[in-house]
Formats: structure tokens, sequence, C-alpha cells
């Protein structure tokens, strides 16, 4: 392997950046030490912001032709950790290529991505070609719900023309799709009381009230049925329009999706249904429950009992509204004699980019001259707190990226097609050159 671009990628990737880890803040540092030094390095200026947890990486790499519109490029430096180490089949954190694909972590989700816009930035900038200026507002902490860039973005007045965000992919290998739309997210965390101490089961069973149980109820009050949250749930939804349903079309079908996974559907009707409940509705999920003795043999009536919930906010939703809401059907589900109590761990509100803005439309433009397909507008099932950031800052955003259903992002032996390395650098430049219009 003797492209550039190779040694580069690999340069990053050997750094172990895991957000998560404690242990690693001195590498999730020198990722956004590297990637600041590349903007440097490509004529532009560039600061590594030190936060309360971890840093920001804000730069510009100014236009070869003065005047021009403003590009902000969003990724992220950091990375999941790679356990279980036994299953992969090569070090983590080296960039090594297999047959078709690119291995390693953070090849995908997000370094290999956000660099194929930071090289094409810099290889426009060297020809003397860059007709945008490039604004980077990246992050380190992505991987565990760091809010940071959003509040830079918040206070950020200087605004852009347009974002780029590669941080997704294709569900058909070769069929490009831009997410102009993202879903929120409300956790929390409920804990339910019902006594002073565990009760012998032979003495108050059927008479007393077992937490258990009465967390049961209060959860069964707000799942979905048929595929649909109570009404309360589904306030303020924006419908999706007829070009993404035809879009959905064009996908892989519900009934794949759900195999592949080796998941099992939910109803007759979540199949045909896939992409309008995983992205244009609200979905509820309890994510985590606990409580007595699920593994050992123990005849007790549980006085306490615990859960995590959380809800997916469709395009529309108000975070504030629907939490509201969901607490409200939370503590009228609890039984009398059972205290509830709820906490709200984190939350994020959805993202809506119009379909039609001009720098959509131009971005279309760019992918289709590259990959010979006009890219699919889709809705992402996915939380992105960055993209309604963006669009409350009226910067119409471009979600998209090169990830592929096998790509196993988050796993062991995360990949990338290899051709897909110079095709998104080429698809980048071409995306920087289209949007130079919205200047004009």
């Amino acid at each position: 392997m003797t492209e550039a671009w190779f040694d580069e990628l690999s340069e990053l990737l050997r750094i172990p950046s895991v957000s998560a880890d404690p242990a690693r803040a001195g590498d999730v540092e020198a990722a956004a030490e590297w990637l600041a030094q590349f903007v440097r390095a490509a004529g532009g200026e560039a600061e590594v912001v030190r936060t309360e947890t971890h840093p920001l990486i804000v730069g510009d790499l100014a236009s070869s032709n003065g005047a021009a519109p403003t590009v902000l490029v969003y990724g992220h430096v950091d990375v999941q950790p790679p356990d279980p180490l036994e299953l992969w089949e090569s070090d983590p954190f080296t960039l090594e290529q297999r047959g078709d694909w690119l291995y390693g972590r953070g090849v995908v989700d997000d370094k290999g991505q956000l660099y194929m816009l930071a090289r094409a930035a810099a290889e426009l900038a060297a020809a003397g070609e860059l007709p945008v200026n490039v604004r980077f507002a990246c992050d380190s902490e992505e991987e565990t719900g760091g809010h940071q860039i959003v509040d830079y973005l918040a206070a950020d007045e200087r605004g852009a023309d347009a974002a780029l965000i590669f941080d997704s992919g294709m569900t058909t290998r070769g069929v490009p799709e831009f997410a102009v739309a993202t879903r929120g997210l409300v956790y929390f965390h409920l804990t339910v009381r019902t006594g002073e101490r565990d009760l012998h089961s032979g003495l108050f069973g059927g008479a007393a009230l077992n937490a258990l149980h009465a967390l049961t109820q209060i959860l069964d009050a707000v799942r979905a049925r048929d595929g649909r949250l109570p009404e309360p749930l589904r306030a303020g939804i924006a419908p999706p329009t007829d070009e993404e349903r035809e879009a959905w079309a064009e996908l892989v079908l519900g009934s794949q999706m759900l195999s592949a996974a080796d998941a099992s559907p939910t109803d007759p009707l979540a199949a045909e249904e896939f992409y309008l409940r995983t992205t244009a509705e609200p979905a509820l999920d309890v994510n985590g429950i606990s409580g007595g003795s699920p593994m050992l043999q123990k005849t007790v009536l549980p006085v306490s009992a615990d859960a995590n919930l959380s809800i997916r906010l469709a395009p529309g939703q108000d975070v504030e509204e629907i939490a509201a809401a969901l607490e409200r059907l939370l503590r009228d589900a609890a039984p009398e004699g059972a205290e509830l109590e709820v906490t709200r761990l984190s939350s994020a509100p959805a993202g809506l980019v119009p379909p039609d803005a001009p720098a959509v439309q131009l971005a279309q433009d760019a992918f289709e001259r590259t990959m010979g397909r006009r890219p699919l507008l889709v809705r992402s099932g996915g939380t992105l707190p960055i993209v309604p950031a963006l669009v409350e800052k009226g910067i119409p955003t471009i979600v998209t990226g090169f990830a592929t259903a096998e790509s196993n992002i988050h796993s062991p032996n995360e990949r990338l097609l290899a051709e897909y390395l110079p095709l998104g650098i080429e698809t980048a430049r071409e995306l920087f050159m289209s949007l130079a219009a919205l200047g004009r």
C-alpha cells in the first residue's frame, strides 16, 4: 500500500483515543492534536480547546479565492472501546487491508470519514483550488454523549452557509443516502419502592405490593401498541415527505434488516413499517431492569425495583413536552402504595433539515457525479445532537457517509470498503466545489 492517505490515516488510527476510558485521556488529546496539526499543515489555523470533559478541535482553512461561502465540517476523533479484543482478527489500532476491506477501530466511526473531508480540503488548498472557507468544529467525546461541541456552536455567532458531516452510511452498497432528519432522545432512570424490606412470599404473596409487579405495570402503560406510542407521546411529529417515503422503497426490505440482525419483529406490521417506525415515529424502549433475585432461588416480594427507559423523539417533537408527558403517564400508572422516582439522565433534541435547501440539492449533485447515483433523502433513527444545534443556527446540514451494513460499527473488526476511502475523498472534493455556488 503506497497511497499517502493510507499512511496518514494509519497515524490517526494508531492513537487509541477511547473517550470512555479515563486512562486514555492523553490519547484522546493526542488525536485532537493530530487533527489540528493536519489543518495547520494544510495552510489553515487550528487549535485544541480544552473543556471540562474532552477537547474540541476548531480551525479554519481559507478559500483560495478570497471571499467565499463557509462550509463547516464536523466529525469526532474519539472511538469506541475495542473490547472484546479476542474477537479482533488484527490489532484494532493498526490500519490493515485484507481483501476488499480496511480494518481498524475508527476507520468508519469516525476517524476515517472525517479524514476524507479533511484530506479533500487539504488537497484543494494545496492546488490553490479550494473554493470555500472550511471551518472545522470537531470534538473528541461523541462516543460518550458529550455536549461540548453543541455548547460551542450555540455560542459561535459566525454561522456558516452549510455543514458537512461524514458519520453515517448507506443501507445498500453503492446507493448513497443523506439523513435529512435525526431523532431526539430522552433517557430516564426509574426507581419503584413499595416498602422498607423484602417480604416472605409465603406470608405476604398475593396480599402485599411487589415492587417488580408495580414497575412492570408502570412500564406497560407507556409501551407501543402496534408500533404506535400513546398519543401524548406522539405530539408534534413532522410526517415524512412523499420523497422520503419513496426512498424507503429503494432501501433494503425491513424484513431483511430484521433478519440480518437476528431480530424478531414486534408485531405483524413491523417489517412493512420498518423505516417509518425506526426513523419517523417516536420509539420507547426499556433498556434495563433490575430487582429482586433474578439468578438465585429466593422466595421474596422485592420492595425495590429499577429500570432504565429511553424514548427516541421523532423529528418535530419537543424534548420538554414529551419528557413531561412521559413522566405524567408513568406516575399515573403507578399503583397506590408504590413510590415512583423518575430521574432524567440525558436528553437531546431531534433535528430536521429542509430537504429542498439549496445546499442539500448541490450536495446531491456532487454525489451523483462521483457515485453515479443521486443520494436518497432519508431519516436517521439515531440521535446526533450537533444536527439540531446546526439547524437551530439556520445552517443546512448534510449528514452522510460511506459505512455499509457490513462495517461492524461499534463491534470487533470494524471495517470500511477500501475503494470507499479514495472515493470518499473524491466526493468530498466535489462537495466543496459544488457548495461554492452558495456564494453566487
